[in-house]
C-alpha cells in the first residue's frame, strides 16, 4: 500500500508536469496568434489569384502553360503536411491516417509523395514509401521562400510528366477548437469551378462562375495569354502552397494549445485526487494514534 511519502512525491511530480504543460500552452497560444495573423493576411491573396486564373483560363480554349495541361490522372503527386513535434493531440495522426487512406484509394495509380513535416516523413518511411522530397521544421516558421521551393519541385514533377495531378493533404484551420482535414487538388487547375469554399465566403469574396454559358466580367488584358499564364500559373502554385503551409501550422499550434490546456486541467484533477487519498491516509494515521493513546490510558487506569 502506498505510504504518505509516496503520495507526496507523486503530487510533487504531477505539479512539475503541470507547470510544463501550462508553459507549453502559453507558448502555443503566442505562436497561434502570430500564425493566425499571417494566415488571415495570406488567404485573400491566394483566393484572389486563384479566381483571376480561373477567369483568364475560361477565356482560352487550350492551356497555354505547362502547369495548366490536363491529362488522364494515372500518376499522382501527393503532398502530406504534418508537424515536426508531438504533444498536439490527434493533429498528426489524423493527417497521416487520411493521407494513407488517400494513397490506398489510389493504389492502382503511380504515386509520388512529398512529405512536409517530420511526423509524416517518419510514418511514410516506416511503411516503405519512397519520397520525392522531404521538408522538415517548416511549421515552426513558415516563410514564402520555403513554399516557393516546394512549389518549384512540384511544378518540375508535373511539367516533366511524372505526375498528372498534384494533391495536398493537410489540416485546415477553422478556429481554435476545430481543424478540418482536407484533400485538395492543386494541379491541374479546374476552370469549371464556379463556387467559393467556406473560408472564401467568410472573407466576403464575390462569387464567380467561369462555366460555359455564364457571363463573366469583361476584363481587358494587354498581354497575350502565354505571357499572362507564364507569370500567373507559377505564382498561383506558390501562393496555394504557402497558404496550406500556414493553414497546417496554425492548426497545429491550435491543437497543441488545446492539448496542453487539457493536460493541465487533467493534472489539476489528478492532484486533487491524490491530495484526497493523501489526506485519507494521514487521517487514518491520526485516528490510529488516538486509538493507541486512548487504549494505553485505559490500560493504565485499569
Amino acid at each position: 500500500m502506498p505510504t504518505l511519502l509516496d503520495y507526496r512525491r507523486r503530487v510533487r511530480s504531477v505539479k512539475n508536469t503541470q507547470q510544463i504543460t501550462r508553459a507549453m500552452k502559453f507558448v502555443a497560444a503566442s505562436k497561434l496568434r502570430r500564425a493566425q495573423e499571417a494566415l488571415l493576411a495570406a488567404r485573400p491573396y491566394a483566393h484572389q489569384i486563384r479566381r483571376v486564373l480561373y477567369s483568364v483560363q475560361a477565356r482560352v480554349e487550350e492551356a497555354p502553360h505547362p502547369l495548366l495541361q490536363r491529362r488522364p490522372e494515372e500518376k499522382l503527386l501527393v503532398l502530406m503536411l504534418t508537424g515536426d513535434r508531438s504533444l498536439a493531440g490527434a493533429f498528426n495522426s489524423n493527417v497521416i491516417r487520411r493521407g494513407l487512406e488517400f494513397l490506398r484509394e489510389n493504389h492502382e495509380k503511380h504515386l509520388e509523395i512529398i512529405a512536409v513535416g517530420r511526423k509524416g516523413r517518419d510514418a511514410l518511411r516506416r511503411r516503405g514509401w519512397n519520397l520525392q522530397g522531404e521538408y522538415l521544421d517548416v511549421s515552426q516558421k513558415v516563410d514564402f521562400a520555403k513554399a516557393k521551393e516546394i512549389a518549384e519541385l512540384a511544378a518540375q514533377i508535373y511539367v516533366r510528366g511524372d505526375a498528372d495531378a498534384v494533391y495536398v493533404v493537410y489540416n485546415e484551420f477553422k478556429n481554435v477548437l476545430v481543424q478540418r482535414l482536407q484533400v485538395e487538388k492543386l494541379l491541374p487547375i479546374d476552370p469549371a469551378k464556379g463556387h467559393l469554399d467556406e473560408s472564401e465566403v467568410a472573407a466576403g469574396l464575390p462569387e464567380i462562375s467561369p462555366a460555359p454559358g455564364v457571363h463573366l466580367v469583361d476584363y481587358i488584358y494587354e498581354q497575350p495569354p502565354e505571357q499572362i499564364f507564364a507569370a500567373l500559373a507559377p505564382r498561383y502554385l506558390q501562393a496555394e502552397i504557402f497558404r496550406v503551409l500556414l493553414e497546417s501550422a496554425t492548426a497545429e499550434h491550435a491543437a497543441r494549445m488545446m492539448a496542453m490546456e487539457s493536460a493541465t486541467n487533467n493534472a489539476a484533477d489528478l492532484i486533487d485526487k491524490l491530495t484526497l487519498e493523501m489526506n485519507k491516509i494521514r487521517q487514518a494515521g491520526i485516528t490510529k494514534e488516538l486509538i493507541e493513546i486512548v487504549s494505553g490510558a485505559a490500560s493504565a487506569a485499569g
